[in-house]
């Protein structure tokens, strides 16, 4: 096969092809170690391909062809897992304070709160490219390319003020190829379980897609040639069971900035992933799962979800924010986003239990004045 790497002899010919060989069957993290190790191998390591193979192993979305030019359009496939394979980082979070939490004014005027439309002209949702891929015990159960951002066509307003979400299973555009149902079974390595009563007592099933599912949602800008990972790759929480007794829903994500975008200065990308249990063992059936839903949205710190100008505000900061390669700093990152919150709801309702207080309080006195006055 032929290298990028001249050489001088044949010899050096050969000794560059092994080292290629050896180079291709590494993965992405290994490579790049590989690639500081020495001078040939530093060299190898610039080859293209290379890098194409390790992102087309990690995520399956990138062998179709539309996808090759758009990542070869950016940059090149090494610039591509080197912006995308390190997960968000986000540590500048604010101790906020109820009393203190900035609200928007309730008389902006419409320009006001649509902002300048002359920003959206470097932040256009046609510009935007999701990139999704799940995995499920290293075996990939689906993958999706979303070219732009459904029912932002023609810049309506209603896009811009109403809740951001983009739903892939809704929407397939460019992808009608690769539509249909996606299942899991036990031939995938789903434990088989008898019944859902049983499974409600054990959660052995919970327990087996918790620790399996992956999942990766890359956006990419086409405009100004910028990706991120969005995603957490493993879950950072769920839920069993809800809204029906046969449901899972796992919550991946990250914490964005939106220090000059919103208020809160910091919002979170909320990734949720649907099973729904089709059969069990007990109907003859080997037991299978059905992904029903697969989702992205933004929220604030008080859990409102943010509209589509914002979002693509946000969206556009996150493809420069700073990321690492170490999961535990980026579990760290969503942990302490987490604590925030949880202060901020609290403090919520201290203040909104002291203000039915003070409405009881009123209404007892107010009782008590008309009564003295009747007496």
């Amino acid at each position: 096969m032929a290298t990028s790497v001249a050489s001088a002899d044949s010899t050096g010919s050969l000794s560059s092809d092994l080292f290629y060989n050896i180079l291709r069957r590494l993965d992405g993290a290994t490579l790049a170690s590989a690639a500081c190790a020495c001078e040939a191998f530093c060299s190898i390591s610039k080859e293209e391909k290379l890098w194409e193979n390790v992102c087309s192993s990690m995520w399956p979305s990138t062998n179709r062809d539309d996808v090759k030019s758009l990542i070869s359009s950016i940059g090149g496939f090494k610039k591509f897992y080197a912006d995308c394979f390190p997960l968000i980082v986000n540590k500048e979070v604010p101790e906020f304070r109820w009393n203190e939490y900035l609200e928007y004014p309730e008389d902006l005027t419409e320009a006001e709160y649509y902002g300048d439309m002359d920003e959206f002209e470097i932040v256009a949702p046609s510009d935007y490219v999701s990139i999704v891929d799940v995995r499920y015990k290293d075996k990939t159960i689906c993958s999706k390319v979303l070219w732009g951002i459904p029912n932002a066509n023609g810049f309506q307003r209603w896009f811009y003020s109403c809740p951001f979400r983009i739903d892939l299973f809704t929407y397939s555009t460019r992808d009608d190829e690769h539509a249909g149902e996606v299942t899991l079974s036990v031939s995938d390595g789903l434990p088989p379980i008898t019944s859902m009563e049983k499974e409600r007592k054990d959660g052995k099933l919970w327990q087996e897609l918790r620790d399996g599912i992956r999942l990766s949602w890359i956006i990419v800008n086409t405009k100004i040639k910028q990706a991120a990972n969005l995603s957490s790759w493993s879950p950072l929480g769920g839920q069993r069971h809800w809204p029906t007794d046969k449901d899972f829903v796992f919550r991946f994500g990250s914490f964005l900035p939106a220090k000059d975008i919103l208020p809160c200065q910091a919002v979170e990308c909320i990734v949720l992933v649907k099973f729904r249990v089709m059969y069990t063992e007990e109907g003859g059936v080997p037991t299978t799962l059905k992904l029903t839903e697969l989702s992205m949205q933004l929220g604030e710190m008080e859990g409102a979800h943010l509209n589509g100008r914002n979002s693509l505000l946000v969206l556009k900061e996150a493809l420069s924010c700073k990321r690492s390669k170490n999961y535990n700093e980026a579990l760290e990152s969503c942990q302490l986003y987490s604590k925030v919150q949880s202060e901020l709801r609290e403090e919520k309702m201290r203040n909104e239990s002291r203000l039915d207080r003070l409405y009881i309080l009123g209404g007892i006195m107010t009782c008590i004045t008309v009564c003295f006055y009747l007496w």
